[in-house]
């Protein structure tokens, strides 16, 4: 960049100058040129004054300077600087008219020392943010690639590695543990971010992502790359060990062999690039139970309970395959987790076996308690599958009838004290919502029932307002994963945490407050409805119509 002090030059050396800045710093030779001539731009308004409209012109075939003084054609000059009268600018060229831009020749400009260093630095300013603009607009779009670089240096545990035209950096969290990359080394990266900074375009890259190693499987696997065999999840515990889920579009090709390779060729190769962790490689499954198990591979699974409300599921394992279920640290099981996106509760048979005796037990107490029935008929009744007393209350009364050992009016008198204690019940907190201080109106919100407004006044929600103002999180709760590999989810509870209802039940009931008391109209609470419900919608009304 010295030479391009030289702007007083001859025409060639200017040209050869503009073009070797072009190709030092892969930028367009126009915006080289363009920056000269801003630069003599300002270095002619030094000399002749700030006030005037100088403009400079550079042609690129000759190297030609041409240093030109704009004036602006007016009936009254009230700036000399920048204005011409219309007479007197007719006398240099009769078609002149108002409005018009006569263009005064000046002589050429002789630099001096002091204006040269600042003609210097109006290029090199320029041509500096030509070339972030060049990085940023080459690097924009090639988020999602793997990139390969060289280590050019450390900083404080981060990588910054050269790409050729441009630098990018490695955090230390974005590192697979334990590796330590030396100058010169050639690393392999997954671009994340291109952010566009003060100091320049910051190109942010990383080996400890998830992304990474599926990038990775796209390059090893022509399969993956042609897309007849997709990737639908990736859960990595960088540099220890990683899960991938991957199903085939072609029912003739195996997508787990796909990846593997032939004597394992093909997976070996990711494994290499990512120091060794290791990666099981699992078939995934539309069936959320299926693709659980296959997740937990290599522990063996006696049974699954699901609950789609929550996204939990707990699964039953012999005692002997505990141990490898949960992994060390509880590796295993938190892999799962993330790939499948389900919270996993691992219970072994004797657990899981104690556990629905203890239900029974609770069970049977409960009903025994509420409906004033001796130890034998509780048991029935909870062998039958009943496990509520609304159950009981509310079910076909051939239902009960039916159990072995009642008949007709044993039914009736069960069921009766049923309903005497639920109204009891009923009572009790209807009482307690009023000493709470909860308002009647939130009984009309959608969904809610006596017992929730208790626990909605326990937790200070007593007007609509109140309940309008609500996060769906703040009713159900939400898990909180910590960043820590071995740190387990954290579950916060909600205030109606053991009610039993979902995330939509709970936005429904957040909505119903809203339109109550008047934040929104009952049109905006509405749902709209999918292309599919509409055009169900326009066939109905067809055929009524017809």
């Amino acid at each position: 960049m010295a030479g391009i002090a030289g702007i007083s030059a001859n025409r060639l050396e200017l040209l050869q100058i503009a073009d070797a800045v072009a190709r030092e710093k892969s930028i367009d030779r126009k915006i080289v040129l363009q920056a000269m001539e801003n630069a003599i731009q300002k270095a002619a308004k030094s000399r002749y004054g700030a006030e005037n409209d100088i403009r400079c012109e550079i042609d690129p075939k000759t190297g030609e300077t041409r240093l030109t003084r704009v004036l602006a054609v007016v009936d009254t000059v009230e700036n000399e600087a920048t204005e011409i009268r219309l007479a007197d600018a007719q006398r240099r060229n009769p078609d002149a008219k108002v409005g018009d831009l006569i263009a005064e020749t000046l002589p050429p400009l002789e630099f001096g020392r002091v204006a040269a260093q600042n003609a210097k630095q109006v290029i090199v300013q320029q041509v500096r943010e030509a070339e972030r603009d060049r990085q940023f607009a080459e690097y924009k779009d090639r988020v999602g690639e793997i990139i390969n670089g060289t280590v050019k240096r450390a900083e404080y545990g981060n990588v910054i590695v050269d790409l050729g035209r441009a630098e990018g950096i490695i955090r230390r969290d974005e590192m697979i543990p334990r590796e330590t990359p030396k100058y010169g080394d050639r690393v392999r990266a997954y671009i994340y971010d291109v952010r566009r900074e003060q100091r320049g375009p910051q190109i942010f890259l990383s080996r400890a992502r998830p992304e990474f190693m599926a990038r990775l499987f796209a390059q090893e696997v022509p399969e993956i790359y042609d897309g007849v065999v997709e990737i639908k999840s990736v859960a990595r515990d960088p540099g220890s060990r990683a899960k991938i889920a991957v199903v085939s579009k072609d029912s003739s090709i195996d997508p787990v062999g796909a990846c593997v390779g032939m004597r394992g060729a093909r997976v070996q190769a990711v494994v290499n690039e990512l120091q060794g962790e290791k990666v099981d490689i699992i078939q995934w499954n539309p069936d959320a139970a299926s693709f659980i198990v296959n997740a937990l591979a290599p522990a063996e699974v006696s049974k699954v309970v699901l609950d789609e409300d929550s996204a939990r599921i707990e699964v039953v394992v012999p005692e002997s395959q505990l141990s490898l279920a949960i992994g060390r640290r509880g590796q295993n099981v938190r892999l799962a987790s993330q790939l499948t996106g389900w919270d996993i509760d691992i219970l072994t048979e004797q657990e899981e076996s104690e556990r629905r005796q203890k239900e029974f037990a609770e069970r049977t107490q409960l009903l025994m308690d509420s409906l004033n029935v001796d130890e034998v008929i509780a048991q029935l009744l909870v062998t039958e599958g009943f496990a509520s007393v609304e159950e009981v209350a509310y079910v076909d009364l051939a239902e009960i009838a039916n159990i072995e050992g009642f008949d007709e009016g044993t039914a009736e008198q069960i069921q009766g004290r049923a309903r005497e204690y639920l109204e009891q019940q009923e009572a009790e907190r209807d009482a307690k919502r009023r000493e709470l201080g909860v308002a009647d109106d939130l009984a009309e919100v959608q969904g809610v029932t006596t017992a929730m407004l208790v626990a909605f006044g326990e937790h200070g929600i007593k007007t609509l307002e109140d309940l309008a103002d609500c996060a769906t999180d703040d009713l159900i709760g939400w898990t909180e994963r910590k960043k820590e590999k071995d740190s387990e989810p954290v579950r916060h509870k909600g205030v109606l945490d053991g009610f039993e209802i979902g995330r939509k039940e709970a936005e429904d009931m957040i909505l119903s407050a809203r339109v109550l008391a008047g934040w929104i109209t009952a049109e905006e609470a509405a749902p709209e409805a999918s292309d599919d419900e509409a055009e169900e919608v326009e066939a109905e009304d067809a055929s009524t119509q017809a």
